[in-house]
């Protein structure tokens, strides 16, 4: 029987529960009959039952082998195990495995069933989508089927999408404030400030190391009528360096521009930039534009107080025109020594490769900061452009693959125009 990379790990690690008690022995051959499957179980002589038999038949049903499976999940070799092209079947598998796997292993399962035996066609149904447990990928996977979603099914998958946002904002937003927020207070403060911008606190603890020691007065010249004899010895900070408080504006501090491949690769990271961009946006002090593109560029910017909007206005799939939209990006850059362009993209260009280099060039000579992240999600780095990833990093924009978490850093090194925290593994080019 072929088995996936992901179902020895599947079946080796969420099947200890009901084996307690059970001999060393014993158990051993309950975790081989559990890893081989039933169709390479007969040399373990282990027979299994109650929740054990149940969770075998969830798992064989999506990872067992028999290429004579029927559409009805009957195979032509005995074999009950299957899902085909049922719905009523898989909304009850969906319901087993919830039943008897974490939250983290459903969510590995239904992205394998809708791999493997293409159930995307059955998420159109509300009924299915209610039994689903919500994830970034499911909800990529909507996103991609949203233009032939039926009107009746629009609503639930809307919910679905929600409740994953929701959960990817109170995960990153508060984190992503806080980095921010003391990058841009940082990037505000002034060296040279008059005397009544001058921060105090803040730059007596900057000039500590200058503190001086005074010598003692004479104390021939300090009695006085009290009879004081002389004096402890006093000290005093000189100021090298003057911080000053950054002024108050209501303008905007920094720009802001996200600009999003939405090719059917980059599904995660649409979905996570979304949130950021949402996250971002709210933010007075930052004006964030978000930009998303095939061969097509679409500004989703005025959706930007509600993520689940932008994520609707996306249509995954399709080609890919950096050049045009890093066009478009660089015709609505105003400020840029105050401007921070994320490109988030795999880098395959469909459209002139030469002037898209030639417009990265340009921006970061005009004081743009340029970042370029090949994935924005947990997943690590995709495949991607190899040769263009090189000569971006040759212009000073290193293309990296970077995670939601790392995200807020990313940001807040390129509005302090820092050098970028580049995770080195993941920094191939």
């Amino acid at each position: 029987m072929s088995q996936t990379p992901g179902e020895t790990t599947e079946r080796t690690t969420e099947r200890t529960a009901t084996a307690s008690h059970t001999p060393p022995d014993a158990e051993r051959l309950r975790r081989w009959r559990m890893v081989l499957g039933a169709d390479s179980a007969d040399s373990t002589g282990r027979t299994l039952t109650g929740q054990d038999a149940a969770m075998d038949g969830a798992l064989d049903a999506l990872y067992g082998g028999g290429a004579g499976k029927k559409p009805n999940g009957r195979g032509t070799g005995g074999r009950s195990a299957g899902l085909g092209a049922s719905a009523p079947s898989v909304a009850r598998w969906l319901g087993d495995i919830r039943t008897y796997f974490p939250s983290s292993v459903v969510q590995v399962m239904q992205r394998d069933a809708i791999d493997r035996l293409g159930l995307s066609a059955l998420l159109l149904e509300p009924e299915m989508l209610e039994a689903v447990e919500p994830d970034v990928h499911l909800v990529g996977t909507l996103l991609s089927l949203n233009k032939a979603m039926p009107e009746t099914t629009k609503e639930t998958a809307r919910a679905v999408v929600r409740k994953v946002v929701e959960d990817l904002e109170r995960r990153l937003e508060s984190r992503t404030r806080a980095a921010l927020t003391g990058a841009l207070d940082r990037s505000a403060r002034i060296s040279r400030p008059r005397h009544r911008d001058i921060d105090w606190d803040r730059t007596i603890r900057a000039n500590l190391k200058n503190y001086l020691t005074l010598p003692a007065p004479d104390p021939a010249t300090t009695a006085g009528d009290t009879g004081a004899t002389g004096a402890a010895p006093t000290g005093t900070v000189v100021p090298e360096r003057l911080i000053g408080y950054g002024r108050s504006s209501r303008s905007a501090k920094k720009d802001i521009v996200l600009c999003i491949d939405q090719s059917g690769s980059m599904a995660a990271s649409v979905v996570h930039a979304s949130v950021f961009g949402a996250v971002l946006a709210s933010m007075r002090t930052l004006s964030t534009r978000l930009v998303v593109f095939d061969t097509a560029v679409v500004d989703l910017t005025d959706q930007l107080d509600d993520p689940v909007d932008v994520l609707f206005g996306t249509q995954l799939g399709g080609g890919t025109d950096i050049n045009r939209a890093l066009a478009y990006c660089q015709s609505r850059i105003t400020r840029p020594a105050d401007t921070v362009v994320v490109l988030i993209s795999d880098l395959y260009e469909g459209g002139i490769r030469d002037e898209m280099l030639k417009r990265v060039a340009a921006m970061k000579a005009s004081g743009v900061q340029f970042v370029t992240l090949l994935a924005l999600s947990d997943e690590g780095a995709p495949a991607y452009d190899h040769e263009h990833a090189a000569a971006l990093g040759a212009l000073g924009a290193p293309a990296f693959a970077c995670t939601p978490d790392l995200f807020p850093d990313v940001m807040a090194a390129a509005i302090e125009k820092r050098p970028l925290p580049i995770p080195d593994k993941e920094y191939q080019p």
